[in-house]
């Protein structure tokens, strides 16, 4: 979508690539999301637009993907089987694709009982594995679910997310195993604190010999609050987060906890860096979006990217990216004489 290499020529190169998630706006301001957007141009690869996280209502996705590429930011659209039966989800991602959206996020979703209308009747027609399954179909054979030809073929590229620390232990790289099978060229992880345990979890991984197939990208993100913290403990499900994080963090002063959470995440990006098979990080910072740069700038990440006139330019004429099939694929390289990345 943008002149420059996107997401989809990094992780092809093997180079460390970053993404951020920005939350839409509850409302219908497009400025609210751009302004979230446009201080991540020229820093990050590619920003999520959320779809209703957490099964609040919030703009759509799909806008939220085209605002951020006028401003500047590649997008990757998020689509959830929550909301939608096949014959809606199919339809997204054709719609995603028309539009100039190049890579598109599938994932199951959160039930709406969590949310602010609990009420709501959830769907659930199709989980994320399925999905995956349905968009490579699309793509690479040009057939819907109902094995019907379809006219022009799709163009995006195809990402999971997938948590290295639910139980049960020594499932998850088996389920990301089944992710890849199913069309996941990419994967953005939940947060990680447990960095050895991560480690632990990306040597599975490298087992199934999944880095070559998906690349992987940490989550990461600040913590920037007590309250956060202890939301992240007990209101996250499968989010760990070790004694010593939670001790470090609580040893300073509380009007400077949200300084040592951004040194923390700094750190933690240096660490994963040096885990064999991980393609990049993906940041995620509620509220404190205009902070990535300087995460990534602690963390050594601050590298030109190109910008080349933005990404706004190409949306009525479609993806104009690499159409290359995950086969056509370089094997993961080595960074830095730490492993296969």
């Amino acid at each position: 979508m943008s002149n420059g290499m996107g997401l989809r020529g990094r992780l092809a190169s093997g180079a460390f690539a970053v993404t951020a998630e920005i939350g839409p706006p509850r409302g219908a301001d497009p400025e609210a999301l751009r302004r979230k957007v446009a201080p991540l141009a020229g820093w990050v690869d590619a920003v999520n637009i959320t779809d209703n996280a957490g099964a609040y209502v919030r703009m759509a996705s799909w806008a939220g993907s085209l605002v951020a590429a006028q401003a500047g930011v590649e997008p990757v659209m998020q689509l959830t089987c929550r909301d939608r039966n096949r014959l809606a989800l199919q339809s997204d991602l054709l719609a995603a694709s028309a539009v100039g959206i190049p890579n598109v996020l599938l994932m199951t979703g959160d039930h709406p009982k969590f949310g602010d209308q609990p009420d709501a009747k959830p769907v659930f027609d199709l989980d994320s594995v399925q999905l995956l399954w349905a968009a490579r179909m699309m793509r690479d054979e040009g057939r819907l679910l109902s094995g019907r030809a379809l006219s022009t073929r799709p163009a995006w590229l195809i990402g999971a997310v997938e948590n290295p620390f639910a139980p049960p232990a020594g499932f998850r790289a088996a389920r990301l195993a089944k992710k890849a099978d199913a069309g996941a060229e990419f994967v953005q992880t939940q947060f990680v604190f447990d960095v050895p345990a991560f480690a632990r979890w990306m040597a599975e991984v490298a087992e199934l010999g999944l880095p070559g197939r998906c690349r992987i990208l940490a989550g990461v993100g600040p913590v920037r609050s007590l309250r956060a913290l202890d939301h992240m403990r007990t209101g996250v499900p499968g989010l760990h987060i070790p004694g010593e994080v939670d001790r470090r963090l609580r040893s300073v002063p509380a009007d400077r906890v949200a300084e040592e959470g951004v040194r923390l995440c700094a750190e933690i990006i240096e660490q994963i860096r040096e885990i064999p098979g991980v393609s990049g990080v993906h940041v995620m910072a509620p509220g404190y979006e205009h902070g990535i740069p300087a995460i990534l700038e602690r963390a050594g990440l601050a590298r030109a990217r190109p910008r080349d006139g933005g990404p706004g330019s190409e949306l009525t004429g479609g993806f104009q990216g690499d159409r290359s099939p995950r086969s056509a694929w370089p094997t993961a390289p080595t960074l830095g004489g730490t492993g296969a990345h």
